[in-house]
């Protein structure tokens, strides 16, 4: 990791360590944490990482952005910095220039589709869009006139439908109809929805991969604490047994995550080398959400499923996590699919040779 990549995680982890303290957050049944929270993260600049200076963002590169969404994974982050990070690379994309305050990206489903009228106008309707509610603004990928457009759209003049993710955080159903766009622009050659949700993807990927780093801290943690039969329950051969596969599940979760952010950061376009190493890691992934969890909770017993104990955090905001920009059902179908077409010996070399 370059110098100036560490600055900006080491930054965006002493904010999350001060204000994002995992039991904090679970002791209080206010919200109160949200706000200094949020200032703090918009007076480092963070939330507009990935937008260039010249549109009113910090210009950070896409590395040291990949960096702060691992950190926040690993802290669990329940406020729309992914979201907003996201909706400001995308309208950079269009070069339309990001307003302050929250953001989210409308669809993050490959199934949703937004229509772009022949007035100018947007309709349609996104389903699980993470913090819609809490968001100013949306960034909107559009399909008409036989090409693609990205908009900024007032949230206040769509329809919004209340509903929550597995992990409990804001996940609202979107409904445009006929609302006039802030700014509409062209995406550029070669840009699309499925560009979209493979960079949502690589975002996902990286904080759960960040989330089961922390579930096997904490698994770790809690088996050199507890103890049963007047032993500590790390002696037990079945314990260890589990924390070792819960360290694997992290350890190939990560590899897959950062493995897609390097090729997505040092690639020119999302070619299929790009596509092949988002779809993997968005699948191992997610796979890794699921077997990591239930190993997690298992270590902790029953302790483990209350609200009151902060596991819940990490393991159900990696199961919500799993399934926004494709599931890995919907990224094995289209991996396979492309294998398919173009065949294994063909695409594969393309990974090998980054």
């Amino acid at each position: 990791m370059a110098e100036s990549e560490n600055i900006v995680v080491e930054t965006a982890e002493k904010i999350f360590a001060d204000l994002a303290d995992a039991q904090t957050i679970n002791n209080d049944k206010t919200g109160s944490w949200k706000a200094p929270l949020w200032q703090a993260l918009s007076e480092s600049g963070l939330p507009l990482a990935w937008v260039p200076d010249d549109l009113g963002g910090s210009g950070a590169s896409l590395a040291e952005g990949f960096g702060v969404l691992n950190a926040a994974g690993r802290f669990a982050i329940a406020v729309p910095l992914a979201e907003t990070m996201l909706a400001g690379w995308l309208l950079a994309q269009a070069k339309i220039a990001s307003p302050d305050g929250e953001i989210t990206v409308v669809p993050v489903s490959p199934k949703d589709r937004i229509t772009l009228n022949a007035d100018g106008s947007l309709s349609g309707r996104a389903r699980g869009v993470p913090f819609a509610k809490a968001a100013k603004h949306f960034a909107v990928l559009a399909h008409g006139n036989g090409a693609i457009s990205i908009a900024l759209v007032d949230a206040t003049k769509c329809r919004i439908e209340a509903g929550l993710n597995v992990g409990y955080d804001d996940s609202d159903t979107v409904t445009l109809d006929k609302v006039e766009p802030v700014t509409v622009k062209a995406a550029p050659k070669g840009f699309d929805q499925n560009t979209l949700m493979l960079m949502g993807g690589v975002v996902r990927s990286l904080q759960i991969a960040g989330a089961l780093e922390s579930m096997l801290d904490i698994s770790v943690r809690y088996s050199n604490e507890r103890v049963a039969f007047e032993k500590k329950i790390s002696k037990f051969q079945a314990v260890q047994h589990n924390l070792a596969r819960l360290a694997g599940e992290s350890a190939a979760a990560l590899a897959a995550a950062t493995s897609a952010a390097d090729a997505v950061a040092n690639a020119a376009s999302f070619d299929d080398a790009v596509f092949l190493e988002v779809a993997s890691a968005k699948i191992r992934c997610a796979e890794a959400a699921e077997k990591g969890g239930a190993i997690a909770h298992q270590v902790h017993g029953a302790i483990g499923f209350t609200m009151e104990h902060i596991l819940h955090r990490y393991s159900l905001r990696a199961l919500a996590w799993r399934d926004d920009f494709g599931s890995e059902s919907h990224w094995a179908v289209e991996l396979g699919k492309r294998v398919a077409a173009r065949g294994a010996d063909e695409l594969w070399p393309l990974v090998a040779s980054r």
